[in-house]
């Protein structure tokens, strides 16, 4: 049975939207795909609503059994941070409100997840969550292409290893390493 994952890329102006369904053997396939737009001259308890207005929808038209988000992390322009900050604290309050746990991945993770380097650009990440989703086109704009692969990232992570003969992707497989690394295990 697949694991339905609602990943969200955090913004104030973009907040990417992206659910995929990941299969026991890591398989996974694009469920919808989406940027919830908010014009920054709208006052910002207007912006917020509208965010929490669109998260609502997806939510309760896909039903996902997870939601991953980006970790917001700290960033040079205080301004950008607090913005996403604050449309993370409304796609929390939307997971919470319907008993969702939330996953929170760093950039890093989520490029090490599906490109195998933590430091890929974002052209390479959009290339990869269109491979790995069998897509004919990178999912536009970045932030809907980023949604997707924290979504993939979450789903990878919470899905079972797979068993012996299962096909592993070269990042999956880059991953897993440096998560033993990481762990000690070497």
């Amino acid at each position: 049975m697949a694991l339905r994952v609602l990943g969200i890329d955090p913004g104030l102006t973009r907040c990417g939207v992206g659910i995929v369904d990941v299969g026991s053997d890591r398989r996974a396939t694009l469920v919808y795909v989406g940027v919830i737009r908010t014009p920054p001259e709208l006052a910002l308890e207007q912006r917020l609503l509208a965010i929490g207005t669109g998260l609502a929808e997806v939510l309760d038209q896909f039903s996902p059994q997870a939601v991953a988000l980006e970790r917001v992390f700290a960033q040079h322009n205080l301004r950008t941070v607090m913005g996403t900050a604050q449309a993370s604290g409304v796609a929390l309050h939307a997971a919470a409100s319907r008993g969702l746990a939330v996953g929170l991945h760093t950039p890093s993770e989520v490029k090490a997840a599906v490109t195998g380097y933590g430091s890929a650009d974002k052209t390479q990440v959009g290339a990869m969550v269109a491979r790995i989703l069998r897509l004919t086109e990178v999912p536009k704009p970045a932030d809907a292409a980023d949604a997707l692969a924290i979504a993939i990232t979450h789903g990878w992570r919470g899905s079972s290893v797979p068993s012996i003969g299962a096909a592993e992707t070269p990042a999956q497989k880059a991953w897993r390493a440096a998560e033993k690394r990481a762990a000690g295990g070497r």
